[in-house]
């Protein structure tokens, strides 16, 4: 019933950018969190942004604030996570996700629905 396409992952060097997109295919939008999360090899996943898909705040992990920007494309049901300075660290795959919830949380377990992943590399 949900499903979540991610696109748009490569190879950059550091300081270029990225713009990562997620198409959401559901049949209600309504009471819904977009948010996008990160794996390095290694590493557990971690919160990245998430923005409520109705409006208001954006939400950000202090790692990225100020460089990365969550925002969406009502009519075309998509998610966005425009990634600039990037840096060797920010290398992961990247996975978008879906929460059927009116408030925006960060927690990784909160997030029912997950896409397949893209891999952002970034070379020093």
């Amino acid at each position: 019933q949900v499903q979540l396409v991610e696109s748009g992952g490569g190879l950059v060097q550091a300081g270029g950018s990225l713009r990562l997109s997620c198409a959401a295919s559901i049949r209600s939008f309504t009471n819904v969190v977009m948010g996008w999360f990160r794996q390095a090899p290694g590493k557990e996943r971690e919160f990245v942004a998430a923005t409520s898909w109705s409006g208001g705040s954006e939400y950000y992990a202090d790692s990225v604030k100020g460089r990365f920007t969550i925002s969406r494309d009502n009519a075309k049901n998509t998610v966005y996570l425009q990634m600039n300075s990037l840096r060797p660290e920010d290398t992961a795959v990247y996975y978008c996700a879906l929460d059927r919830s009116s408030v925006v949380v960060t927690t990784t377990s909160a997030y029912n629905y997950w896409g397949q992943g893209t891999q952002v590399t970034v070379s020093s």
